[in-house]
């Protein structure tokens, strides 16, 4: 493809593996996705096995490039195209993929991005859900129990000195949300199921993803003007979030920190920070408890 001249990587199979197992396996030094030994037999088809602890894998093993079935060379030009924040439909379209593979694809290097994240341990924790999507190393199309049971989830967008973090609220609700709208005059903005408030204690928004649950007829509109954060990063992300409107309340986590991660690394090549993260381990997620109401 002509449109991938200037990364030597993207120019075959045989370049793309070799860049990415540079990734897995820094200076070449191969170990157990396991347990991490380094006395290893290689066997057939590219497997190895651990001398240790007997464990069979292949180099991408336990890792987030282990989803999706692409090849290497696939993967690095979904990247490419990704870092350039192509849409779904336009990643399947020009590299001859359906659009579910694309979206699983795009869906892996989300979660790989906010496994990457300060908050990383919350984010995948109970508050979110998004750990349930996780069995092992591998991503599930579906939590378990269909992830309805989950609370939609508060953030707090937070830039200071051209930095932005997007915070997990712990123990604020949409529907608490909501109250503060109607009882103490916090202004609040909505485009379809997404809603963000004007500045909020020591944040320069509180923003959510809700579903039908939520009573948006009774937001109040205020005469001072609409919630709009006055910041680098609103300008940059506001259009963005608008368009996250179809999302579901469990998967926007996702799409708040990768507006987080392109913002703070707006300025390097995105492209080669995604396929490092793409190449890192899954980290272990602690079971949720499913019989919790």
């Amino acid at each position: 493809m002509d449109a991938f001249p200037e990364e030597p990587c993207l120019a075959s199979e045989e370049a793309a593996l070799a860049h990415l197992l540079e990734h897995c396996w820094p200076g070449g030094r191969s170990f157990c996705p396991r347990c991490g030994g380094g006395r290893l037999y290689e066997l057939s088809a590219g497997r190895w096995r651990c001398a240790g602890c007997k464990y069979t894998f292949h180099p991408f093993s336990g890792r987030w490039i282990n989803n999706g079935n692409l090849t290497p060379l696939t993967w690095l030009r979904l990247l490419h195209l990704y870092a350039g924040e192509a849409t779904v439909h336009t990643l399947a379209a020009e590299l001859g993929l359906s659009y579910n593979a694309a979206y699983k694809a795009v869906t892996t290097a989300r979660f790989a991005i906010l496994a990457h994240a300060p908050d990383a341990r919350q984010l995948l924790g109970p508050e979110t859900g998004l750990g349930s999507y996780l069995k092992g190393k591998k991503l599930t199309g579906e939590p378990k129990g269909g992830g309805g049971q989950v609370p939609i989830p508060v953030f707090g967008i937070l830039e200071r000195n051209g930095w932005v973090f997007i915070d997990l609220v712990s123990g604020l609700s949409a529907e608490t949300v909501f109250h503060f709208n109607h009882n103490f005059h916090l202004r609040i903005e909505r485009a379809g199921n997404l809603v963000h408030t004007a500045p909020y204690r020591h944040y320069d928004a509180l923003v959510l993803c809700g579903d039908d649950s939520l009573p948006y007829e009774y937001i109040r509109r205020r005469a001072d003007g609409p919630a709009e954060p006055q910041s680098e990063f609103w300008k940059f992300a506001g259009g963005r979030l608008r368009a996250f409107k179809g999302v579901s309340p469990q998967r926007f986590p996702l799409y708040l920190k990768e507006l987080e991660f392109r913002f703070n690394h707006r300025r390097e090549n995105l492209f080669a920070t995604l396929v490092r993260y793409l190449c890192d381990m899954v980290p272990d997620v602690p079971e949720l408890d499913e019989s919790r109401p």
